[in-house]
């Protein structure tokens, strides 16, 4: 039995086959997949799984070196923002915030081929992020 926190195997192997500079896209119960890329499905029902909740999980197993989130998190979601950042800031606290509109996050996300897009429960307006992969050597 694996003894890292991370029991979903799907999302276990697609980190595994991560390398440096790949984007893993942790979404929203909302948010809109492109039909071509790896989807992994951990949406259960409204907030279950919540998205920080699976993101503490993944910090497990990947290493990031980039954080990339949107303009209308902050705006539209003012509390979620709050406490992503309080996570961002106790978990990685050395590691960038990329800022950038939801428009330009979406087409993000159907332009950058090695991209894995993990669905979670949250039921929060602009609740996504992207974690950039960084390299551990």
């Amino acid at each position: 039995m694996k003894k890292t926190p991370l029991l979903n195997a799907p999302l276990s192997q697609a980190i595994a086959r991560m390398g440096h500079g790949d984007h893993l896209v942790l979404a929203d119960s909302g948010f809109p997949v492109p039909y071509d890329k790896k989807f992994i499905d951990l949406a259960v029902t409204r907030q279950l799984p919540r998205l920080l909740d699976v993101f503490k999980i993944i910090l497990t197993e990947l290493e990031v070196e980039k954080i990339i989130i949107t303009h209308e998190m902050e705006k539209r979601s003012p509390q979620f923002y709050q406490e992503a950042l309080s996570e961002f800031q106790r978990i990685l606290p050395d590691i960038p915030i990329e800022k950038i509109s939801h428009e330009a996050f979406k087409e993000k996300t159907t332009k950058i081929p090695n991209m894995i897009f993990v669905r979670s429960g949250e039921a929060t307006p602009f609740a996504n992020m992207i974690l950039v992969a960084g390299v551990v050597f």
